[in-house]
């Protein structure tokens, strides 16, 4: 009996040494995070630029880096601030993005050992962290856009997709085993 119980604690260990070798540490789980969180945030911007000023003319190009400070404390917050509407509403994009980013690079070794594609779970990504940013931004805030409102909804959906899909692909990248990296 004492036999088995060792081949069963062998096969434990090498179990417990082959997950441990697959998660990255912490350090790189940060950089890849902040890394991807960035792009995303920087496409993100590069999205709303293009189809929200370009073709939907929702605000002009001036009104994206200020847009966080009205959504979050309210558009007579945003104008009566000035030029530092600019400053804090970048702030909480970038803080934000980051955050996300380093939340997805701290699950992505979950799917990644499971088959899934960065692609894919950014799909995924982008509806949940639209749906928990725009929840927590109706309770913060009584001055939004109707987020009941269909075309709210998919052009929401569609800026996040720009902003989890970059995010994904660096992430991924960024965690990718060593020999994966250098086959590439």
């Amino acid at each position: 009996m004492d036999g088995n119980v060792n081949a069963g604690s062998k096969q434990f260990d090498r179990l417990t040494a082959g997950r441990a070798a697959a998660e990255p540490p912490f350090a790189s789980i940060l950089r890849a995070g902040v890394a991807g969180g960035l792009a995303g945030a920087i496409i993100i911007w590069i999205y709303e630029a293009l189809i929200w000023v370009g073709v939907q003319h929702l605000m002009p190009l001036a009104g994206i880096p200020r847009n966080a400070t009205g959504l979050v404390f309210g558009k007579a917050f945003q104008e009566s601030i000035g030029i530092w509407a600019y400053v804090i509403g970048t702030a909480i994009h970038f803080v934000f993005a980051i955050g996300w980013g380093v939340l997805f690079a701290a699950i992505w070794p979950y799917f990644r050992r499971r088959g899934y594609e960065a692609t894919f779970v950014a799909l995924f990504y982008a509806i949940f962290a639209w749906i928990v940013m725009h929840v927590a931004i109706a309770i913060a805030s009584d001055n939004h856009p109707n987020y009941l409102d269909p075309v709210v909804i998919i052009g929401g959906f569609m800026s996040h997709f720009c902003f989890t899909v970059p995010l994904a692909l660096v992430v991924k990248r960024m965690l990718a085993p060593a020999a994966a990296r250098t086959s590439v």
